[in-house]
């Protein structure tokens, strides 16, 4: 039993050596002081003194700050309309009753089962037709509402006893105060792991902001990055290019890194085997 044990947990680490090689190839190149393209840059053990002169060229290189402030204003725009969105639809699904509740809650959840890139054309036009194209708003109105946020804050609601709101009532709240007073609060794990995942996808989105913006004062990261990986100096140079990938994904990183525990145990508590 206990070699059996052995020999799965070889087998894990070595999958998750495999799926860490690139990280940790751009952690190592990234603190590596030969910005040269030799043999040594496909070394994962660093062998040298770290140095943090590709992060200063990368930061010297592309304008990172307004990426930033433009990724963020994308990813939080986003949040910030979803949460409205699913815990509006989610408490109606959860627990308003009306003709067709259930049909049109599984017609809600078909988008879950449509592949993004066959919306790239649809989306495209609308954002045209809207006037929004080229706009940070263009690259955010596609996402403002969520098939699965609205699945996750349906089975939250529905997990959550019905004793607390009808308490809620009989001291004369109505149901928008229920909803944000007491349902909101109770379903705060479930809000968080949404959360993580709606900024960690729409922090790395390449495709679509790639389809609308079309000026660089309003580039994203990911665009950011491949326009500065395709340059003459990060093309050339794997440890400023290293450099400049760590810095697009070092906010994620330290994100899931502080709510990793949240995350976890938030999908346990909203219930999703129900």
């Amino acid at each position: 039993m206990r070699r059996a044990s052995l020999i799965v947990g070889g087998l894990m680490l070595a999958v998750v050596f495999l799926w860490s090689t690139p990280f940790l190839w751009m952690l190592v190149a990234s603190f590596r002081p030969d910005a040269g393209a030799g043999i040594g840059m496909a070394s994962l053990v660093p062998d040298y003194k770290p140095t943090l002169r590709n992060f200063a060229d990368a930061l010297e290189s592309g304008d990172f700050a307004l990426y930033y402030l433009n990724t963020a204003i994308v990813a939080f725009g986003i949040l910030a309309a979803q949460i409205v969105t699913i815990s509006l639809a989610g408490y109606a699904f959860a627990r308003l009753s009306f003709p067709g509740r259930d049909l049109i809650f599984y017609l809600f959840l078909l988008q879950l089962m449509l592949v993004p890139p066959v919306l790239i054309v649809p989306n495209l036009r609308t954002v045209v037709d809207l006037g929004l194209y080229g706009s940070l708003l263009g690259v955010m109105a596609p996402y403002f509402a969520s098939a699965f946020g609205t699945f996750l804050m349906r089975q939250t609601f529905r997990q959550i006893p019905r004793d607390f709101e009808e308490a809620a009532v009989i001291d004369g709240a109505h149901w928008w105060q229920t909803l944000w007073h007491v349902l909101l609060p109770m379903a705060k794990p479930a809000l968080v792991a949404f959360s993580l995942v709606s900024l960690m996808a729409h922090w790395n989105e390449f495709l679509w902001p790639l389809m609308v913006l079309n000026e660089p004062r309003t580039q994203t990261l990911t665009i950011g990055l491949a326009s500065f990986a395709l340059g003459s100096e990060g093309g050339k140079e794997w440890g400023v290019l290293a450099a400049g990938t760590l810095l697009v994904m070092f906010p994620l990183l330290a994100l899931f890194a502080v709510f990793q525990r949240q995350f976890v145990d938030s999908f346990m508590f909203s219930g999703l085997k129900g």
